[in-house]
């Protein structure tokens, strides 16, 4: 394919790929206390590799939780549009006990990818805007936009402190269009644009039967069992159909825009190629949809972790006293998400039961989804950019996550596009985590060409780009 064509040749290179090496063998796992200073660690790192690039101003912001990082580099010209790309430097929990290709620290390049953890999320792809930067001025002086990063260090843990950065140093975010560098390509063979990613309301639902674990010997029967109701609620949350059974769930759920119902509708899926790579052995879900509707398109409920007794000693004979479930709700537009944590709490009232207790806690880092605007002139431009890097047309799709869209065009009043360079089977939060070094080239291809098409955009600065 073209592709394949475009992807060959440019950053990154040798040099470039151990200069990300180096970076993920800091351990910046946000959800760890006892790593904090390798938190520290990997934002000064950043700072020194975006000074090495050339940005005139590169620091820390220092919030009550986990550095971010900050960086600005003014266009030539003032009158140029204003780009804000938003990413994270903290990664995801690990066990090392479950890597097998290398330790989750010990990056290592193997048959065109490397693996470590944040190889892909998200430093991979914080490099690849790097890279694509420096090949942009390689006949500049100064970028041709105004650049400026946002690179926190709490996404993984919730991002708690993104609305007070953005609050505190609005100023300094300014921006015509913000880019989200945490997503995904669907392929290495389609072109795709990301133009909508989902929202999401976490929660910890706890229930008590009775104030001590119980031997079964003796009340078995006739006990109230913390376990066994839990599990009768999760299995409520879900109709036979497969739909959330949330009161008033569906009513504000829209139908996709026409340019991601018209990707949604055509782009290859194949679900035994799907399964094989995200490694999963079934594709159940909401009933008259595809699999790929249901990514994109449609809301969803998960169980993230349960948990009932003892789990340092056996067992045997013991009816738990509580039990736990950590839920997950996906939305879609034009979902809210404190709507919906009002329906999940009306949703649990309608199915208390007597000998209980019921604590739910919704998490306070709750997210809106959002879509990007379709005519959007921005938008425009990175599919442009997207089809010249893989030589061909490249579609809109939704994303499976959740992002800080909404919260982003709230703060910036500015359009947000979505780039990333994962894919679906780069194992994010899972054991031996990997980027493709073909997916970070057409990442670089595609971001450099971005840089002239935002440029020379009919849009002025200032405006909606």
């Amino acid at each position: 394919m073209a592709a394949t064509a475009t992807a060959s040749a440019g950053l990154p290179g040798k040099a470039d790929l151990a200069e990300l090496a180096e970076w993920v063998r800091i351990a910046s796992v946000s959800s760890d206390a006892d790593r904090a200073h390798d938190l520290r660690r990997s934002a000064r790192w950043l700072v020194e590799a975006l000074r090495r690039t050339g940005f005139p101003r590169a620091e820390v912001w220092e919030t009550a939780g986990l550095p971010a990082v900050y960086a600005s580099w003014p266009a030539a010209d003032p009158a140029a549009p204003v780009l804000l790309v938003y990413s994270h430097h903290d990664v995801h929990a690990v066990d090392p006990s479950e890597w097998q290709v290398t330790e989750p620290f010990s990056p290592l390049l193997r048959d065109g990818r490397l693996h470590g953890r944040g190889a892909s999320d998200a430093k991979g792809q914080i490099m690849s805007h790097l890279w694509a930067l420096r090949t942009h001025l390689a006949q500049r002086t100064a970028p041709a936009v105004t650049v400026r990063y946002l690179i926190e260090g709490e996404e993984e843990v919730g991002s708690v402190h993104l609305a007070d950065l953005l609050s505190e140093h609005a100023d300094e975010l300014t921006a015509d269009v913000v880019m989200v560098s945490d997503s995904m390509l669907w392929s290495l063979d389609e072109p795709t644009v990301c133009a909508a990613v989902r929202g999401s309301v976490t929660a910890s639902l706890t229930i008590r039967g009775a104030e001590r674990d119980l031997h079964s010997g003796a009340v078995s029967g006739a006990a109230a069992n913390a376990a066994v109701e839990l599990c009768r609620l999760v299995g409520l949350l879900s109709d036979a159909s497969g739909r959330v059974t949330l009161p008033d769930f569906y009513d504000a759920v829209a139908a996709p825009a026409p340019n991601l119902r018209a990707g949604v509708g055509t782009v290859p899926f194949d679900l035994a190629d799907w399964q094989a790579e995200t490694g999963t052995f079934g594709a159940p879900g909401e009933a008259g949809y595809t699999a790929p509707e249901r990514l994109w398109a449609r809301p969803s409920a998960e169980v993230a972790r349960l948990t009932a007794g003892r789990t340092d000693l056996p067992a045997l004979g013991l009816i738990p006293a509580e039990a736990s479930a950590d839920l997950l709700f996906r939305l879609v537009p034009d979902q809210r998400a404190d709507q919906v944590a009002g329906q999940l709490r009306a949703w649990l009232a309608r199915h208390r039961r007597p000998g209980f207790t019921y604590d739910l806690e919704i998490s306070s880092t709750i997210s809106d989804p959002y879509r990007t605007p379709p005519d959007a002139p921005a938008l425009m431009a990175l599919t442009r950019a997207v089809s010249h890097a893989y030589g061909a047309p490249a579609r809109h799709i939704g994303n499976g996550g959740a992002a800080p869209g909404a919260q982003l065009a709230g703060a910036c009043d500015a359009p947000v596009l979505f780039f990333g360079t994962g894919l679906p089977g780069d194992r994010w939060h899972g054991p031996d985590e990997r980027v493709e070094i073909r997916a970070l080239r057409l990442g670089v291809s595609a971001l450099t060409r971005f840089l002239d098409e935002l440029q020379t955009g009919d849009t002025p600065a200032r405006q909606k780009v």
